[in-house]
């Protein structure tokens, strides 16, 4: 058994995750809690939000593709490769990151999913 005092800093490094309603993905959004280190596509896979990565998170497509709405300067940095895919991903704002690649911090996140991924564009849904 883990001694109160101990458990409650567990819980207090962990770092919450607000995920938008999305209409197939996450209809009513949710909020999680994450592991500093954790990227946000696991952190929402682990938590049965089953965001695309169709290249397996290898940082080889755009499926992955989020907004973060609050909490983004807490992430690690884009590197050149995602910079380079985000230029290809459908709806690209500012505040988009590949979720594979984007590691959670201390700082809670505002993540929005987009309404659809390249795939489902070329996929004429």
């Amino acid at each position: 058994m883990i001694p109160a005092g101990i458990e409650q800093r567990v819980i207090d490094a962990m770092t919450q995750i607000i995920f938008l309603p999305h209409e197939e993905i996450c209809p009513d959004g949710a909020v999680v809690e994450a592991e500093p280190g954790i990227t946000i596509c696991d952190a929402a896979l682990q938590h049965g939000i089953d965001i695309e990565h169709a290249c397996e998170k290898s940082c080889a497509c755009t499926t992955c593709h989020v907004y973060i709405r609050e909490g983004g300067e807490s992430l690690n940095e884009s590197e050149e490769d995602e910079d380079d895919l985000l230029d290809k991903a459908w709806g690209l704002e500012p505040d988009s990151r590949l979720s594979c690649q984007a590691v959670v911090a201390s700082q809670d996140l505002v993540v929005e999913i987009p309404k659809y991924t390249i795939n489902m564009v070329s996929e004429s849904h």
